[in-house]
């Protein structure tokens, strides 16, 4: 009679992380200084106050409750951060029409320069002064570029946006870009869209925001073919999430594949969830797999995005 197949020791991992207060432990028993995350959300107040009043009525957009998480004042968001054992982060703003995209980068590039662990970053919309404002932020610093497709509205492969993205790919600049159908379609999502943004300019570097979510292979296959191409962790393999969105039977398995180009978000604040769930999904991946383990942890958490960003403490 032949044994049942064995499942994935969790010895592989230290063992996740229970709560909130628990994620430094964790980080510790990895030798880790700190989470570098990827994915977090500062706005101005006015535009935040929007941004939750549109969660407030997510049951009418995505026909399920999305309670804001961590909804209270700036200063408040950003200790929790550090509570958390968040060591930098990079706040991302983005706009929703024209004439907003510059406003919202030097918004956000003094954010950054008043704020402890925040990276400088930057956002773009398809519009005739976009390589101006852009490039000045990236002259100024800024390590990644907001990109959100399906709140803009717009067309990745604007014509308008060919400089732009020619002048991210020369700056070595990564863009975390939100192609994907999830949590609903835009007019011009889809990853087969931004891809041919990437054939066009095939050096730029990339993070496929939620790992493309819904279209997790196909998220990967393009991190297969471009070498600048990297997925985030932003609400993926959360249970929130995989009602929504259920990961490939297979997602540790190909993610061995991909060493290094898997990096730490979150979506916080905006998240309707504790922190330590997008930890503990990340955890649990690598559990998952003898060929994950400790190894992989530690560079989603801390080292791939700290590279990414080009963080001196890497």
């Amino acid at each position: 009679m032949s044994e049942p197949a064995s499942e994935p020791s969790a010895l592989t991992v230290p063992a996740p992380p229970e709560s909130d207060d628990d994620v430094p432990r964790f980080l510790a028993d990895l030798g880790l200084p700190g989470i570098v995350d990827v994915h977090v959300h500062f706005l101005p107040e006015r535009v935040l106050a929007k941004v939750w009043a549109y969660f407030d009525e997510a049951e009418t957009h995505y026909g399920r409750a999305w309670p804001i998480r961590y909804r209270t004042p700036e200063a408040d968001r950003v200790a929790t951060l550090e509570k958390l054992g968040v060591q930098a982060f990079a706040p991302l703003v983005y706009p929703h029409k024209p004439d907003m995209g510059r406003w919202l980068t030097e918004w956000v590039t003094d954010f950054a320069a008043r704020t402890p662990g925040a990276v400088p970053t930057a956002t773009l919309y398809p519009e005739p002064d976009v390589a101006d404002y852009l490039g000045a932020a990236v002259e100024a610093g800024a390590r990644a570029v907001k990109v959100h497709v399906q709140v803009g509205g717009f067309d990745p492969r604007d014509p308008l946006l060919r400089p732009a993205w020619g002048l991210l790919a020369d700056a070595g600049v990564p863009s975390i870009v939100h192609c994907g159908h999830g949590p609903i379609p835009g007019s011009h999502t889809g990853l087969d869209v931004f891809a041919e943004v990437l054939a066009e300019h095939p050096t730029l570097p990339v993070v496929l925001a939620h790992a493309g979510m819904p279209d997790f292979d196909g998220a990967l296959d393009l991190v297969r073919r471009y070498a600048g191409v990297h997925i985030d962790t932003t609400m993926v393999g959360t249970p929130y999430s995989l009602q929504m969105a259920p990961l490939p039977d297979d997602w540790a398995a190909q993610l061995v594949d991909v060493p290094g180009r898997v990096v730490f978000g979150s979506d916080f604040p905006n998240i309707p969830y504790p922190y330590v769930e997008q930890v503990r999904a990340v955890a649990g991946w690598a559990a998952a797999d003898d060929r994950l383990g400790e190894d992989f942890l530690r560079s989603v958490l801390h080292d791939a995005p700290a590279r990414l960003l080009r963080l001196a403490s890497e």
